[in-house]
């Protein structure tokens, strides 16, 4: 997957959950949607999936309706629904009933068959002091790389 084929990223997921698992399925879209996606014009941030009665449904993702499509446009905030394989929905659904853990959309892309998919991911939520410490970490590598790079000149 190129960079170029990277519709979305959600960096708010990055910061506020911690990643467990992650897996790629496929969304349905309607219409003119998918040309709205190829644009980058699609907003992650606070979306989010769940599980109802043996589906997967995606909700809180804005993309903004296609300004060619006129009538034909959709909602820009709908649930939409992820395709993924049963025996994947039945572990999703054992494992979300866990205390704490959600599914987050992490990125939307096209692959190369020039399909949309979806990145998911079954996340646990942060403390405000874990992400304090992720930050003194990412710092403190930082000037490591820094001290690393001034031995070598």
């Amino acid at each position: 997957m190129s960079k170029s084929n990277v519709a979305a990223t959600n960096r708010k997921a990055f910061r506020d959950y911690e990643i467990l698992e992650s897996w790629e399925c496929g969304i349905e879209l309607r219409g003119s949607e998918v040309k709205s996606l190829r644009e980058g014009r699609v907003n992650l941030g606070d979306g989010f999936a769940r599980i109802d009665q043996g589906q997967v449904w995606l909700y809180n993702t804005h993309i903004t309706p296609y300004a060619q499509a006129s009538y034909l446009n959709t909602e820009a905030v709908r649930v939409r629904r992820l395709l993924l394989h049963k025996g994947q929905i039945k572990k999703l659904t054992i494992q979300l009933t866990q205390k704490g853990l959600t599914l987050i959309p992490l990125k939307m892309y096209f692959n190369d068959r020039g399909f949309a998919k979806i990145e998911i991911a079954l996340c646990k939520g942060k403390k405000t002091y874990d992400k304090r410490e992720d930050v003194k970490r990412r710092e403190q590598n930082l000037s490591m790389r820094r001290m690393m790079k001034n031995i070598r000149k």
